[in-house]
C-alpha cells in the first residue's frame, strides 16, 4: 500500500489505487507482462504532472479514443486522477465523433501514437489539441507516456482530483431523445467501484478477465475499478471475441468475468468444445450485467462452468450498480437483479408515492454512487429527479425478501389497445422454446390498437422452425394478447455497442414500421 495514502484525498482515484501492494500485480493482458500497483501509481502521478505542463488540469475534459486494451484501462485510470475523462467508442465515425468532441467541450483529444482514427482530424477541426499516448516498448501491460503540444492555457486547478470533481463524462445512449451528459465524479464512481467489491468479496487474490468495452460504464466500473478498489489484479483483452475466449481463460487463469447476456450466450455456444480448459481454470463467479440475462441461460452457464452467475443491475447514472444477486450461501434468485447492492432503491407511483412490497411501478434510486444531475439539461433533471430520488425509467417491484424484478424498461413497454405487455416476459417464455437460441420482443406499430407484439428470433444451429410454431407454443404459456403476431427470423439480432440487444427502433430496423 502507498505509504502517503493517509494524506490523499479519501473519495478519489488516486485514494482507491492505493490498495494494492507495491509489488504485487495491477493491471495485465493475456501475454503479457504484469503492471504493479506501484508502477501504476508511479504512472499515474506522472501522467497528472504531464497533463498540467500540457495546460490540462482538474475538472478539464479529456476525450479518449483509445482499443480495448491495458493502456487503455491505465489511461482512464491515470487521467481521471487528475481531470475528467471522456472515453469515446473507436469505431465511431466522423460526424459522431464531431459531436461528441463538440458537446463534450473537451480541453485535449488522447490517441494512441500512429492512430488513423477519423477523431484527429475533428479535433484539429474544432481546435482540440491532440496528444499521443505511446506504449512502452516492451514494458509491463498497460505502461506509456504522453505527448502532444501544450494547450497554451494555465489549468486553474492542478494536482490530483478531489472528491467533488468529475472524473467521468458519459453520454446516455440517446435511444430515444438526444444523448444526455452525465458527469460522475470521484465520488460517484469509487463509492459504486466498492460497492461492486463487496457484493463480489473480491480480495488481492481475485483476477479478473475483462472483455467489456472500456468506453461503457459496465467494463470502466464493474471490471476495472472494483479490482483495483480491492487490491486485486485485472487482464484486459483487445475486446470481446467468442473464439479467443477459451485460449484467454487459459492464459490468464481468471477468478471471474463480467459481461452482457448477448456475450455469455457466445461463450456458451462454443464451452462444449472447450471443456476442458474449463475444468483446468475453474472461476469464482460469474457475473451479468446491462440487460437481463434469461433465467435458461444462467442456468446453462452454472452448469458449464460449475461457477455461481451473480445478475446484477446497472446505469450510468449510477455510476453502474445499483443492485446484485449475493454471492452463495445467500439465495440468488433467477429473473431478479438481487437486492440493493449500493443505493437505497424504491417502487414509486406516477404521481411520486413509494409503494408498497410487491407492487409494480418505477425504480427509484438516492444515494452516493448517483450523479449529481444530467449537464446543462434543465429538463431533463426536473423529470428524472425527485425529492432526492432519481427516476430510473425501468418498471419493477421488490418481493417480501428485498429483491428487485424488472419487468422492463417504461418506454419499452408494449400497449396494445390498453394492455400493457411486459417485452421481457414474452422473452423469457420463447426463450424456452427448444429451437430458440435468442429473442427480443419489442413493439410494433399497428393502425387500429396502436401497438402490437412482434418477436425476432434467432434459432440454434442445426433447429428448423416456423413463425406459427412460435406463436403456438406462446399461447400455451401466455394470454393470447401477450401472444406475438408477427415472429421474424434473423441470424443476427441487431445489438447496441456494448452488445445490448436493441428493443427501441427495432420495427423500424426491420422495416416492419
Amino acid at each position: 500500500m502507498d505509504a502517503n495514502a493517509d494524506t490523499m484525498p479519501t473519495n478519489a482515484l488516486i485514494r482507491l489505487i492505493s490498495a494494492g501492494d507495491d509489488r504485487a500485480a495491477a493491471i495485465g493482458a493475456p501475454d503479457r507482462e504484469w503492471l504493479t500497483y506501484g508502477a501504476l501509481r508511479d504512472l499515474t502521478a506522472n501522467t497528472v504532472s504531464a497533463l498540467n505542463r500540457l495546460g490540462v488540469g482538474r475538472n478539464d475534459r479529456v476525450a479518449i479514443v483509445l482499443p480495448n486494451g491495458p493502456e487503455m484501462a491505465v489511461a482512464f485510470v491515470a487521467i481521471a486522477a487528475g481531470a475528467t475523462t471522456a472515453p469515446l467508442n473507436p469505431a465511431y465515425r466522423g460526424d459522431e465523433f464531431r459531436f461528441y468532441l463538440d458537446d463534450l467541450g473537451a480541453k485535449a483529444l488522447v490517441v494512441e501514437h500512429g492512430s488513423t482514427s477519423q477523431a484527429m482530424q475533428i479535433a484539429r477541426d474544432l481546435s482540440i489539441p491532440v496528444f499521443e499516448l505511446s506504449a512502452a516498448p516492451g514494458g509491463p501491460a498497460g505502461s506509456f507516456t504522453l505527448q502532444g503540444a501544450p494547450t497554451g492555457a494555465t489549468p486553474e486547478e492542478i494536482g490530483f482530483a478531489e472528491p467533488d470533481d468529475t472524473a467521468l463524462v458519459l453520454h446516455t445512449s440517446g435511444t430515444t431523445s438526444r444523448p444526455k451528459i452525465v458527469p460522475l465524479s470521484h465520488a460517484n464512481i469509487c463509492s459504486s467501484a466498492r460497492h461492486i467489491a463487496a457484493t463480489l468479496a473480491l480480495t488481492p487474490s481475485d483476477r479478473c478477465l475483462n472483455v467489456m468495452p472500456l468506453f461503457h460504464i459496465h467494463g470502466l466500473i464493474a471490471a476495472v475499478l472494483s479490482t483495483l478498489s480491492a487490491g486485486a489484479s485485472i487482464s484486459c483483452t483487445p475486446g470481446f471475441n467468442a473464439l479467443k475466449f477459451f485460449p484467454w481463460l487459459e492464459a490468464v487463469a481468471p477468478t471471474w468475468y463480467t459481461a452482457v447476456p448477448t456475450m455469455h450466450q457466445a461463450i456458451l455456444s462454443r464451452a462444449g468444445r472447450n471443456q476442458d480448459i474449463v475444468t483446468a481454470n475453474p472461476l469464482r463467479l460469474i457475473r451479468s450485467s446491462s440487460s437481463s440475462l434469461p433465467p435458461q441461460v444462467m442456468a446453462e452457464l452454472e452448469a458449464t462452468f460449475a461457477a455461481p452467475v451473480i445478475e446484477a443491475y446497472g446505469m450510468t447514472e449510477a455510476a453502474h450498480q445499483m443492485a446484485s444477486n449475493p454471492l452463495p450461501p445467500a439465495e440468488r434468485k433467477p429473473g431478479t437483479v438481487g437486492l440493493a447492492a449500493g443505493p437505497e432503491i424504491a417502487i414509486m407511483d406516477e404521481a411520486g408515492a413509494l409503494l408498497d412490497q410487491g407492487a409494480i411501478g418505477e425504480v427509484v434510486i438516492r444515494g452516493p454512487n448517483v450523479t449529481s444531475g444530467y449537464e446543462n439539461n434543465p429538463k431533463a433533471n426536473a423529470e428524472a429527479f425527485s425529492d432526492g430520488w432519481f427516476h430510473t425509467g425501468d418498471q419493477g417491484q421488490i418481493d417480501a425478501d428485498g429483491y428487485l424484478s424488472l419487468t422492463g424498461r417504461l418506454k419499452e413497454i408494449i400497449n396494445r389497445g390498453g394492455e400493457k405487455i411486459s417485452p421481457r416476459e414474452v422473452d423469457e417464455v420463447l426463450m424456452d422454446h427448444p429451437a430458440v437460441e435468442q429473442v427480443v420482443t419489442f413493439a410494433q406499430p399497428h393502425d387500429k390498437l396502436g401497438e402490437d407484439v412482434a418477436a425476432a428470433v434467432v434459432l440454434r444451429d442445426g433447429e428448423d422452425t416456423d413463425a406459427q410454431a412460435i406463436r403456438d407454443f406462446a399461447r400455451e404459456h401466455l394470454a393470447d394478447f401477450k401472444v406475438p403476431r408477427t415472429v421474424v427470423f434473423l441470424d443476427e439480432i441487431p445489438k447496441g455497442a456494448t452488445g445490448k440487444l436493441q428493443r427501441i427502433g427495432l420495427a423500424e430496423k426491420l422495416g416492419l414500421a
